[in-house]
């Protein structure tokens, strides 16, 4: 009996689940790593503040799950997931992000993620969702099930944006924030030619008539903040 209990008191304790915390803003960083130290079963290994970091970091240091923002410095977010999935393939990346789940989450989704977080989560929710894909699960929400299931029920009825590439997706988006298109040729490394291409093809796609039709919809459908 003796010898029981003490194999049991020297067991080691279980492994912790080692997360990477990528976010632009410090203060959400140290708010995410102050909730995760008071979970017994996760740690926080690293944190990052731009597309840089969360490369450098995935290349060099071990960990379990990448909690990343959708929006920070250096890259646009579903190149980030890209780039960070080719680097670690089985790494589990969890989104986190102020944009609105309907228009965001199955983008993500789609492009590779185990799962998708609004900032408004609650913290049960976020350590629910590590735990999850973790343990191998993807993390949506009930609303975005049922969003899945409705575009695979009736892929006719999606929304203009939701067919367009990833790239004509991404000029969308910068036209929405008023950008030029040699600002949007230089920060998606393309030609201002290419960018008038896919300005052209988006009208035609979207059946618009002008830019400022474009901006409109965006706003609209909240797809900028």
């Amino acid at each position: 009996m003796a010898g029981t209990q003490r194999r049991r008191a020297e067991a080691p304790p279980p492994e912790r689940i080692r997360v990477l915390v990528a976010d632009d803003h410090e203060v959400v960083r140290r708010g995410l790593k102050q909730l995760l130290a008071e979970t017994p079963d996760i740690v926080v290994t690293g944190e990052a503040g731009d597309a840089r970091g969360v490369l450098g970091h995935v290349r060099t240091q071990p960990c379990d799950v990448a909690v990343l923002d959708f929006t920070m410095p250096g890259s646009d977010g579903l190149d980030l997931l890209e780039a960070v999935a080719r680097e670690r393939p089985r790494l589990p990346i969890l989104v986190l992000s102020v944009h609105p789940e309907d228009q965001i989450a199955v983008r993500v989704l789609r492009a590779g993620a185990a799962g998708y977080l609004s900032k408004e989560v609650t913290p049960e929710e976020l350590i629910g969702a590590i735990r999850k894909v973790h343990g191998g699960g993807r993390y949506v929400s009930p609303r975005v099930a049922e969003r899945l299931a409705a575009d695979l029920a009736n892929p006719a009825g999606r929304a203009p944006h939701e067919l367009l590439s990833h790239r004509e997706y991404q000029v969308l988006c910068l036209i929405a924030r008023a950008k030029l298109s040699k600002d949007i040729a230089r920060e998606l490394h393309l030609s201002e030619k290419t960018v008038s291409t896919y300005r052209a093809r988006l009208l035609e796609k979207m059946r618009l008539e002008t830019t400022a039709e474009l901006i409109r919809y965006a706003i609209r459908n909240r797809l900028v903040e």
